[in-house]
């Protein structure tokens, strides 16, 4: 059976949208992110907490200025997220900057915003901070990534997205935690270490891995406020809480600080300010991505291979050629008859431009969406094969409320001759 045609979103009419715009572009539902990120926040019950949205998951500035007034901050990963968290009204002591690799000139943006905390990744790293503090004559608030070591198959997610095991870049191993609090202690006149934070992996739709990395992280904390109970102020859990994008998900992000919250209480750290950095969870569900569809495929000798030729391609969601991501493709307008399975695929000149199997009607349609893609779809979104960056559309109270539309393709040719 085909299912009811997607025609309405975020209480608008998207046939009618979609008429006077070019395709592809992504729609975003700010009603829908605002509730999630103020259900989110009303899960710490009035604990001293902070709710650091991740940046990368996507950096509209009209998303992070909605979610910033839902009462979240910021967690950011390069020095243009730090300058657009704080152009978009986010107050320094609610930014936290992760990173692997950051360069002097971010380290010293950070310092110089007097951010709440550059979470560090490496022993080296504290050295650098230190050196670069000294420089402006400040202090720099510091916390240590720490790297659970988690067993792989106990991170429930793709491997492209599991941050918390021994083989990772990510953090500073648990167990060399030691060296890490001996180097802060060393760099005393030029660090104030605030605290310890986690990551284990994104997309986690239980909560138990996440729990395992709380508690490795705790039992760490405890024996850091030891050391620094003068200056430590946090305790960084991170993100991951995972969504349903088709196949279920049985937790809600509340869930995940409801389940780590008695831990820290019983650990005698609930007077710490609890960070979190979710991101997928508060816009991925409440983003589409809207493209017309160009054409159909059919081979005659072989009718079970047919293709439905979108004009929406991986460089416009590059999810489901990177880590095979599957987002539900749903009717917009057009299609009759009985649901068949149709390749969809898109007009980039790779095998890996597959959107994958998807059931739709017999009578090909003429709009779909890719539902669930508001995170890390525009974001990683690029001009590959000379494609113009897709156009977005941001609605509430059902209605658009501010747009980019797509670039003409020109742009494109005129880029590329200045190069």
């Amino acid at each position: 059976m085909v299912d009811a045609p997607f025609a309405r979103f975020a209480g608008a009419d998207l046939p009618e949208i979609t008429s006077s715009r070019a395709t592809p572009f992504y729609a975003h539902d700010l009603d829908g992110m605002r509730q999630a990120g103020s259900e989110l926040v009303a899960s710490f019950a009035g604990a001293a907490h902070l709710v650091a949205y991740a940046v990368k998951a996507n950096s509209s500035a009209t998303v992070l200025r909605t979610l910033l007034g839902a009462g979240t901050g910021a967690d950011v990963v390069s020095g243009p997220e730090l300058d657009l968290a704080l152009r978009c009204g986010a107050q320094p002591d609610r930014i936290v900057f992760s990173g692997v690799a950051k360069t002097d000139d971010e380290i010293d943006r950070a310092i110089a915003a007097g951010i709440a905390s550059i979470h560090v990744e490496s022993i080296e790293e504290i050295a650098r901070v230190a050196s670069r503090a000294r420089v402006l004559a400040r202090r720099a608030s510091v916390s240590v990534r720490v790297n659970p070591a988690l067993a792989k198959e106990a991170i429930a997610t793709h491997s492209h997205v599991a941050t918390g095991h021994d083989e990772a870049k990510f953090g500073v191993l648990a167990d060399d935690m030691r060296y890490a609090i001996a180097a802060l202690a060393r760099e005393g006149d030029a660090i104030d270490p605030v605290g310890v934070s986690a990551h284990v992996g994104s997309q986690l739709t239980e909560v138990g891995p996440y729990l395992e990395s709380a508690a490795a992280l705790i039992a760490i904390a405890q024996e850091f406020r030891k050391e620094f109970a003068s200056t430590m102020r946090l305790v960084d859990t991170g993100g991951g809480m995972g969504i349903d994008y088709g196949a279920g998900c049985g937790v809600v992000p509340g869930d995940f600080v409801r389940a780590v919250r008695p831990l820290l209480e019983r650990a005698g750290l609930g007077d710490l300010r609890h960070v979190i950095e979710p991101g997928r969870c508060l816009v991925a569900p409440y983003v589409v991505l809207v493209s017309r569809v160009v054409q159909t495929k059919a081979s005659p000798s072989r009718p079970e291979l047919r293709w439905l030729l979108v004009d929406a391609g991986m460089n416009d969601l590059l999810r489901p050629a990177l880590y095979q991501a599957n987002h539900r493709v749903a009717v917009i307008a057009g299609g009759s008859g009985e649901a068949r399975p149709w390749r969809v695929v898109g007009p980039v000149c790779e095998s890996s431009d597959d959107f994958g199997l998807h059931e739709l009607p017999e009578g090909a349609p003429a709009i779909v969406c890719f539902r669930d893609a508001g995170a890390y779809g525009f974001t990683m979104a690029s001009a590959y094969n000379g494609r113009a960056l897709p156009g977005e559309v941001f609605l509430s109270g059902g209605r658009v409320v501010h747009e980019v539309p797509r670039a003409p393709a020109e742009r494109w040719v005129e880029d590329r001759l200045k190069a």
